[in-house]
């Protein structure tokens, strides 16, 4: 079977149920942990239900991890493999039984809703482990054991529950991406109607409000959706491990915002973290937003934390090339990339050419450390404007080039640090957080400017806004 990704852009007049926050995991040390809610309403039947966004592909990478307390000897877990396919992995202290899909997850652009059930007092194998993606059952493939026999029963004693990691002595695979709407109900199984809906113009899964439903004696729901408590449930809170107010996200499976695309980059993908809003080049490397506009105005931000003279920041023609001179940066034929100058020492030239600051006119300052550079894109009239910490460096906008392509946001960095937000910061913002006139994003500075004698609002780079706007 082929999974759908959500709606790409939601209908300007839908009224249906939004989500309004997930989590963020970082990947290399993040997770959330809690001991039991009770005692289970049933050891043989369960399901569990979450919407996931991958930042980070070919890596094993854990999920859900559902273990008793005594050394690991029994063990439930759901996990992205390094294939990229999502896996169920059991053990009783004895046996094995595990399955993967056949397909495999490697939009890191799109949210992916997955619902495991779990029944092993049901006589037809097939049924005992049942995925589902995007609302479809998934074809599997038996890996290991395979599935349980009848009536199995995994003892899961003190029902230790970790979300983002392999719990071990030495904990491993942690998950890299954004996590919302998570349901673990004991006891009882869920279809997909309990959880989420086709809509009626696209046929695309999207999700419904779980709040009510009937989750058992340790089951729970986790919206995300209180910053001061992101591991509040219905029954025993998570406990948090390097996860802060600012892994709170906006970003989630009913508006869905741009972050730095792992799948089209130069050398780029192994220097994404914070939900591939952090970007650590190492050697001239580049890449651009996973959303890319034909028209509307957008809005985005980048600071610089490390070495703010070693890399840059602005637009380019999408798609970049599939590979590329590193001393030359060449974007394609002609003026295939227009963007802004972010130090005195690095840049790219109109025609798409990597060069010196010597080597075309200062649009505006120096930025230093911790700077925030604003980036206007004017979709409509094809120019770029650039502010320094909210002062524009000149309201007469930068041309670009109309050849019909989609613009994106793009990084090109030797090394340094750099933090994106397209509205769904990684970071803390020092101001009261702006929004952008629809309502969406937090910004440190306005997203809305006067260029070319104009006043001009901005849009943070989400589907909501796509919708209306793009």
């Amino acid at each position: 079977m082929t999974a759908q990704t959500i709606l790409p852009a939601n209908s300007v007049t839908d009224t249906g149920y939004d989500v309004g926050n997930s989590i963020q995991f970082n990947g290399s040390n993040s997770v959330m942990q809690r001991d039991a809610a009770g005692t289970p309403s049933s050891t043989k039947i369960w399901s569990i239900s979450f919407w996931v966004k991958r930042c980070r592909l070919g890596t094993t990478e854990m999920v859900w991890m559902h273990q008793n307390a005594a050394n690991h000897t029994a063990k439930f877990s759901l996990s992205f493999h390094n294939t990229d396919t999502f896996r169920i992995e059991t053990y009783d202290g004895t046996n094995e039984y595990n399955l993967s899909t056949d397909m495999k997850f490697m939009d890191t652009s799109a949210w992916y809703s997955l619902l495991v059930n779990v029944d092993s007092t049901q006589g037809t194998e097939a049924n005992r482990y049942k995925i589902f993606v995007n609302g479809i059952q998934a074809d599997v493939t038996e890996t290991g054991g395979g599935y349980p026999a009848q009536n199995w029963d995994l003892d899961l004693g003190s029902q230790k529950i970790a979300l983002g990691r392999y719990q071990a002595a030495s904990p491993s695979g942690y998950y890299d991406g954004y996590l919302a709407e998570v349901v673990y109900a004991d006891g009882q199984t869920l279809a997909p109607t309990d959880i989420g809906e086709f809509d009626s113009a696209s046929g695309i899964f999207k999700p419904i409000d779980v709040s009510g439903l009937t989750l058992g004696n340790a089951g729970f729901y986790i919206d995300f959706s209180d910053s001061s408590d992101l591991g509040a449930t219905t029954g025993n809170d998570f406990a948090l491990t390097n996860l802060a107010a600012t892994d709170q996200s906006t970003d989630t499976c009913t508006n869905n915002f741009a972050i730095l695309n792992s799948n089209h980059s130069i050398g780029a993908q192994t220097e994404l973290t914070e939900g591939n809003l952090e970007y650590d080049p190492s050697g001239h490397h580049r890449i651009i937003s996973t959303i890319a506009p034909t028209r509307g105005k957008w809005y985005a931000e980048v600071k610089g934390i490390d070495s703010p003279d070693k890399f840059m920041a602005g637009v380019a023609h999408y798609p970049m090339p599939a590979n590329g001179d590193a001393s030359s940066f060449a974007f394609g034929d002609g003026v295939n990339a227009d963007v802004g100058r972010f130090t005195n020492d690095f840049g790219v030239k109109a025609n798409g050419q990597y060069g010196n600051s010597n080597s075309y006119a200062n649009y505006m300052s120096q930025p230093g450390n911790n700077d925030i550079i604003g980036i206007y894109l004017d979709l409509d009239n094809y120019k770029i404007y650039l502010s320094l910490n909210g002062t524009l460096g000149s309201a007469t906008g930068k041309d670009l080039t109309n050849n019909g392509e989609p613009y994106g946001f793009i990084s090109v960095g030797e090394a340094g640090t750099f933090q994106w937000n397209f509205g769904n910061p990684s970071f803390a913002l020092a101001n009261t957080a702006i929004t952008d006139d629809n309502g969406y994003g937090a910004f440190e500075y306005s997203p809305n400017i006067t260029g070319d004698g104009a006043a001009k609002k901005f849009y943070s780079l989400c589907t909501k806004n796509l919708a209306e706007f793009g």
